[in-house]
């Protein structure tokens, strides 16, 4: 009996679709020419109706599909960045759950793992991004260098680079050269563009300031070997002095290998979801939202709208009721004279934009049930003339 696999393909069509070049950019070290992408693909199963499983028409089928698979750029895959992502991804949903199913459930691991979670987790958003990226306040040495040690066992780069693809972000936002641009789809901007080169490598020319500080030049300079020792022989040895070879395991697969992929989806969160899901209170001239949700689980990072729109202020969570612990430490150490300089959006500023954001959306909701359009010629003039 044969099998029905598909419904009845119109090669012509869908073979036109396919010979229709894109230009995608798949990852923020490149920048990648297919000849089909997502939008082909679907193009190609929404032409076909149905064929018998005929020798022939595989082949057919083959021609049409082979061609987008084969595409895919090999010379640009970022190996390195891929064999790490993937490998410390699929370690922590195998090798993870049969550790435990066999040795069972060990607290000291879970410790480590929450311990070196929070001091990796803030050494990204309050060091890597509050600190070094947007110079929200200043910090003496003792936070400075834990921040660059405990930041590089994230393995999401050395400061410099961190900061160097993080503030083209903020000047390209949702345009072709932000290196985690939405608009080119949620995969991209979460993942999809660390597993890709870009040819050419964009200039470190907007880092001018970190390329003048030692202690960020060394720590670029032995950014792996950082990474290695803290993110993973620490919870190794640490469970090795706990519980023999068995306990070296559990800390290299739970405070070593899952602590860093939870790390590292949060933070692309911030650059997917961020920018998907949520309110936008402050601005609604970019794609960042706020999320209360994805502020639980990123040290506060989840109040992206705010952020974009008040990049200088030490909160990313402004009023004092937003979960936001990164602004609460920066607070707290500036108490005890470790950070100083704290920046603020001025309060009046920040009231503006929100009213303005209610004005648009008000003027939008009118438009709408009155059957037009609102331009941007409408908005501004109800806005000139409110204020």
């Amino acid at each position: 009996m044969k099998r029905v696999l598909a419904r009845n393909v119109r090669v012509p069509a869908a073979a036109a679709a396919v010979g229709a070049r894109s230009r995608i950019i798949i990852a923020g070290k490149s920048g990648v020419d297919l000849a089909a992408g997502a939008q082909t693909s679907a193009a190609l199963f929404a032409n076909c109706e149905s064929f018998s499983g005929s020798l022939t028409d595989f082949k057919n089928w083959a021609t049409i599909f082979f061609p987008v698979i084969f595409r895919i750029p090999i010379d640009r895959i970022n190996w390195t960045n891929s064999a790490f992502l993937i490998g410390t991804f699929v370690l922590t949903l195998t090798a993870l759950p049969l550790y435990l199913w066999y040795f069972g459930f060990d607290w000291f691991h879970f410790a480590t793992f929450a311990v070196l979670s929070v001091a990796t987790g803030f050494s990204i958003t309050l060091g890597y991004h509050r600190l070094f990226a947007h110079a929200t306040f200043r910090a003496q040495l003792p936070v400075r260098l834990f921040t660059l040690i405990f930041g590089a066992a994230a393995f999401e780069n050395s400061v410099l680079l961190w900061v160097s693809d993080h503030r083209r972000h903020h000047k390209h936002v949702d345009h072709d050269e932000d290196p985690y641009d939405i608009s080119k789809g949620f995969f991209h901007a979460h993942i999809g563009w660390l597993l890709f080169k870009l040819w050419p490598e964009p200039p470190l020319d907007n880092v001018a300031d970190l390329q003048k500080d030692p202690l960020v030049m060394w720590q670029h300079r032995h950014i792996y070997l950082l990474g290695v020792l803290v993110s993973f022989v620490l919870p190794t040895l640490l469970g090795a002095l706990w519980n023999g070879w068995i306990g070296a395991l559990g800390g290299f697969l739970i405070g070593g290998v899952a602590k860093v992929v939870v790390l590292q989806h949060g933070t692309f969160l911030i650059n997917s979801a961020c920018h998907t899901i949520g309110r936008q209170p402050y601005s609604t001239r970019c794609s960042a939202r706020d999320s209360f949700f994805m502020a639980l689980f990123t040290f506060g990072e989840g109040y992206h709208n705010y952020h974009h729109e008040f990049q200088h202020d030490y909160r990313n969570g402004v009023k004092p009721w937003q979960w936001d612990p990164t602004k609460w430490l920066i607070w707290s150490f500036s108490k005890i004279g470790l950070t100083d300089g704290l920046r603020r959006a001025r309060a009046e500023l920040v009231s503006s934009s929100e009213a303005n954001v209610r004005k648009t959306v008000t003027s939008e909701q009118v438009m709408s049930k009155a059957g037009k359009t609102p331009n941007e010629h409408d908005l501004t003039r109800e806005t000139t003339q409110e204020s």
